[in-house]
């Protein structure tokens, strides 16, 4: 989830920053407008939640002393 915050942060302010070059791409979306970046980035936390969430939850559910045996 770290590399998930820090790669929606750097995104963020790289969207930002290429707001002018970004204008000619858009069409009925303003270049600035923080309900689209807010949405986007909740989806992509979100895709990345679930992503972390099934691998953890498969692999709590193995009793330890059967995965160190497997080893």
């Amino acid at each position: 989830m770290c590399l998930t915050a820090v790669g929606v942060i750097v995104g963020l302010g790289g969207a930002w920053g290429l707001t002018r070059f970004l204008t000619s791409f858009l069409f009925g979306v303003r270049p600035t407008d923080l309900v689209t970046y807010a949405v986007v980035s909740l989806v992509l936390v979100t895709v990345s939640m679930l992503a972390c969430y099934t691998p953890a939850r498969r692999a709590a559910k193995v009793d330890p002393m059967v995965a160190l045996r497997h080893e």
